[in-house]
C-alpha cells in the first residue's frame, strides 16, 4: 500500500525553463520594538497667543467678532447715557408708557409698525409683550394700505420703528392714520423738528434710538447692525417698563402664566390654587360705573363700559350691576332701549347672593350643589350669570358670577 505524500508548499519560485534556480527568500529582517506613549486625560490648554500665531485667519476672524462686540457695547452705553441725562429721551419714553398702560386699561393694544429689519424687530417686541399680556399686534404699513388699516381700533397706540426717520412706506401711511390713535415713533432722530414722520404728524412723540457712530465708520458697511442692536434693546426697555407698570411686579411673575413650555416653563413654580371665594371675586371699587345713571343710561353705554373695563363687570349705578355673560347676550335691536328696560340686563342688590368674604371656594360650590338638589327637579336653581356678592360685615366687598366660581370645580 503507497504512501499519500501531499505537495509540498513553500515560498520558493520556480521560472519555467529556467536554467538555475532562485534563491530562496530572505528571512524576515527582525523591527526594534518601541513603546507607546499612553494619551494623555486632558489636553494641553492651548494659550490664545498660539493659535492665533499660528493661524492668522483665526486671529482675523476673532479681532473682527471682538471689534463688533465692542462697538455695540458701546452703543448700548451711549443709549444707556441718553436716557439718563437726555430731557427729551426721558420726556418720551414717560409718555410712552404712560400711553400704552392707559390703552391696555381700555381694552386698547399696541400696533407696532415697520419694514424690512425694522419689521423684523417689531416681530420680536410683539413676541414678547404677548408674552407679558401685554395686547401687541404688528401691522405691515403697505398691507395697513390695502385693507389692514381695519385692525387699529379707537383705544390703540401706534409705535413706528423706523432708523431713518423717513421710511417711504411709513411715511405714506401717516396721512391715513386716525388722529385719535396716538402715535410714537422709535428712530434714530434725538429732536423732534429733525424727523421726516413727526413732521408729517407733530403730535407724534420721539422715542430715540440713536447710534454713537455710523455704521459705515464702525465696519466699512451701512449694513443694519449696531442700529438694529439699540432698535431691539430700547424696544426691551420699553416692554419690561409696562409690564411692571401694569402688573406692579417683576417680570417674571407676569411671564410664567404666559410661558408654561420649554426651559421656562420648567422653572416657573405652578400657579397656587385660589381657595377663597375672594381670591375669584372681582374687588366691587375696581368696577367702573357707566355714564348716565339709573334711567338715562342706553344699552349702548353699558356696552361701552364693558368692553373698556378690565374685568368685563359694569356698575350700573350704586346698588346694580351689569355681569360679562349678560352683556355679551345684548342684541343690536336693545342699543337704544335703555339700560334698565333691557330685560335681565341689570341685577340688583335684592338678587345677589350674599356670602362670606372668607368662605371658601369648596364651600362655596357646596353651598350651591347643595340648592340644587333641594330644588324640585334637580335643576340648577341659579342661572350661570347669577351673581355673588362677598362682604364683610354686610358690606359688599366683590363679586363673580356663578359660571366663575363653577369653573374653579375642575
Amino acid at each position: 500500500m503507497g504512501v499519500e505524500r501531499p505537495p509540498i508548499q513553500n515560498s520558493e519560485v520556480y521560472v519555467l525553463n529556467g536554467r538555475t534556480r532562485p534563491a530562496p527568500p530572505s528571512p524576515p529582517t527582525p523591527c526594534e520594538t518601541r513603546a507607546i506613549s499612553p494619551v494623555p486625560d486632558k489636553l494641553m490648554t492651548i494659550a490664545p497667543s498660539e493659535v492665533t500665531g499660528a493661524y492668522p485667519v483665526l486671529e482675523a476672524r476673532l479681532a473682527t467678532a471682538v471689534h463688533v462686540l465692542k462697538t455695540e457695547a458701546k452703543a448700548l452705553s451711549y443709549l444707556a447715557r441718553l436716557y439718563q441725562t437726555d430731557s427729551i429721551a426721558r420726556q418720551g419714553f414717560n409718555e410712552t408708557v404712560e400711553l400704552i398702560r392707559r390703552a391696555m386699561e381700555m381694552r386698547g393694544k399696541l400696533v407696532i409698525v415697520g419694514v424690512g429689519k425694522s419689521g423684523h424687530i417689531a416681530n420680536k417686541l410683539v413676541a414678547t409683550m404677548n408674552s407679558l399680556s401685554i395686547r401687541a399686534t404688528f401691522l405691515h404699513p403697505t398691507e395697513a394700505l390695502h385693507g389692514d388699516l381695519g385692525q387699529i381700533d379707537t383705544n390703540d397706540i401706534i409705535l413706528f420703528i423706523t432708523f431713518s426717520g423717513r421710511t417711504p412706506e411709513l411715511l405714506s401711511l401717516v396721512p391715513h392714520l386716525n388722529p385719535e390713535n396716538a402715535l410714537i415713533v422709535l428712530t434714530a432722530h434725538t429732536h423732534p423738528s429733525t424727523c421726516p414722520i413727526i413732521d408729517r404728524r407733530p403730535s407724534a412723540i420721539l422715542l430715540p434710538a440713536p447710534i454713537s457712530e455710523s455704521e459705515t465708520t464702525s465696519f466699512g458697511i451701512s449694513a443694519p447692525t449696531t442700529s438694529t442692536t439699540i432698535a431691539l434693546a430700547l424696544g426691551d426697555a420699553l416692554t419690561l417698563a409696562i409690564s411692571r407698570e401694569l402688573r406692579g411686579t417683576p417680570a417674571t411673575s407676569a411671564l410664567a402664566p404666559s410661558h408654561p413650555g420649554g426651559a421656562i416653563g420648567a422653572s416657573s413654580p405652578p400657579p397656587a390654587a385660589k381657595t377663597k371665594l375672594a381670591e375669584i371675586a372681582v374687588p366691587l371699587a375696581d368696577i367702573p360705573f357707566v355714564g348716565g345713571g339709573w334711567g338715562t343710561a342706553l344699552a349702548t353705554h353699558v356696552i361701552i363700559a364693558g368692553y373698556q373695563s378690565p374685568s368685563g363687570w359694569v356698575r350700573y349705578c350704586e346698588n346694580s350691576v351689569a355681569p360679562p355673560r349678560r352683556i355679551r347676550r345684548l342684541q343690536p335691536e336693545d342699543m337704544d332701549k335703555l339700560a334698565s328696560r333691557v330685560r335681565g340686563l341689570v341685577v340688583t342688590t335684592p338678587e345677589w347672593i350674599v356670602v362670606r368674604e372668607d368662605i371658601s371656594v369648596r364651600e362655596a360650590i357646596a353651598f350651591l350643589e347643595a340648592a340644587k338638589m333641594e330644588s324640585a327637579r334637580g335643576e340648577a336653581t341659579y342661572d350661570d350669570d347669577a351673581v355673588i356678592a362677598t362682604a364683610v360685615e354686610g358690606k359688599v366687598t366683590g363679586v363673580v358670577e356663578i359660571a366663575t366660581l363653577m369653573a374653579q370645580k375642575s
